[in-house]
């Protein structure tokens, strides 16, 4: 039996990958430690979390002792980590919070994994650390000509041609760092410590940087949710700039799928780059966002198109990010399974018939209810 902590397990993207793997593993115990700040939420899990399989812990990675006491008494032989800080908004107003939770919380992982494998008679044999990070970390691409482009309304979920259209340049794994925010500061951080832990110490270690996820269970600050929540609540849309900065969006459950896949068969020591072919200006996704919405509720063609408000730009807010997962698809044979439209009216779908979950997360009310059942954070 396996027994696989995952870090930040309540979260947007950690629940998804800790349902999947209790749901396909049941002969795995899967350890989830999350600090249950604002962004973790456990309602995400309801559904498995009475599984004879799965062990909530309430922890901060920031905590080495406590740390090496949940890896070693749990005998933990692999870990997926994605606790981080991870709003860029929130790093530029508070970057000493963004370093300790992913560079320090990630060191204190990495050492307390360390010396709990070394002492085993197996040492490092069957043990993997797996880091996911983010695309952010390679900085920005140029984009070619914003003002005459209109993002792919129809898109072929694993072409690859259509990046072209924004730009002849896309982020490899052998792309140089250059992070431009707190946040990709930090996490470009991490990824060199995991790196340093395997040619220092033999450690085995798989990172992994993907592209902007959506998806159900997201924390509503994040673009997607939070408009979603607005049109149906007749709230401004706020847009950086013109609204012609460019992200990558992937679908969150194809993310989980990929971590599974390499988690299980990618090469130890090296770098996967997670993609979803899908590049969108953000005011043409907005307007996606508000054609699906309002259709779904029932309101006529651009009712809700006078929501968009046009704000100052992010500072260093970068213009383009676009990965290039092709490696990943042709060494362990992953792409995404969705198209776009079929993702994004799946997101739709779920934030409208779920008010009630966004509505306990805006309020704050799910903040007391686990404080009351696994102490204050």
């Amino acid at each position: 039996m396996k027994n696989i902590l995952i870090t930040g397990g309540a979260g947007f993207i950690g629940s998804h990958v800790v349902r999947l793997f209790v749901n396909k593993y049941p002969d795995y115990n899967i350890v989830n430690v999350d600090k249950l700040t604002y962004a973790g939420n456990l309602e995400n899990l309801r559904d498995i979390e009475n599984k004879p399989n799965y062990t909530f812990i309430k922890a901060d990675i920031c905590d080495y002792d406590e740390m090496r006491r949940i890896i070693e008494e749990h005998q933990i032989s692999g870990i997926i980590h994605l606790a981080a800080e991870s709003h860029v908004d929130r790093s530029i107003l508070d970057p000493f919070t963004f370093a300790r939770t992913n560079v320090m919380g990630t060191l204190a992982l990495l050492q307390a994994a360390k010396v709990y494998w070394e002492a085993l008679p197996e040492g490092y044999d069957g043990k993997l650390f797996y880091h996911i990070s983010t695309d952010e970390v390679y900085g920005a691409l140029e984009l070619t000509d914003p003002d005459g482009i209109e993002s792919p309304f129809t898109t072929t979920a694993s072409s690859y041609d259509h990046h072209l259209a924004f730009g002849s340049e896309f982020f490899l794994e052998s792309t140089k760092y250059n992070p431009h925010s707190p946040y990709s500061a930090s996490k470009a951080s991490s990824d060199h410590f995991v790196r340093a832990y395997h040619d220092t110490y033999g450690m085995p270690t798989i990172v992994t940087n993907c592209s902007n996820n959506y998806g159900p269970y997201q924390f509503p600050e994040k673009l997607i949710p939070l408009f979603i929540n607005n049109i149906r609540n007749r709230k401004p849309l706020p847009v950086y700039g013109k609204g012609e900065n460019v992200r990558d969006w992937l679908f969150v459950e194809d993310h989980a799928r990929a971590i599974d896949l390499i988690f299980h068969h990618g090469k130890v020591a090296d770098t996967y780059n997670i993609g979803g072919f899908n590049e969108w200006k953000n005011i043409d996704l907005i307007r996606v966002i508000i054609r699906t919405v309002d259709r779904l509720l029932g309101n006529p063609e651009g009712y809700s198109d006078g929501l968009i408000t046009f704000v100052t730009d992010r500072k260093g807010h970068d213009m383009r990010y676009a990965i290039d997962s092709r490696k990943l698809q042709r060494e362990l044979g992953w792409e995404p399974s969705l198209q776009f439209e079929e993702g994004i009216e799946k997101t739709v779908r779920w934030y409208l018939d779920n008010p009630e979950w966004t509505d306990r997360i805006t309020s704050g009310d799910y903040l007391t209810y686990y404080e009351n059942m696994y102490g204050s954070r």
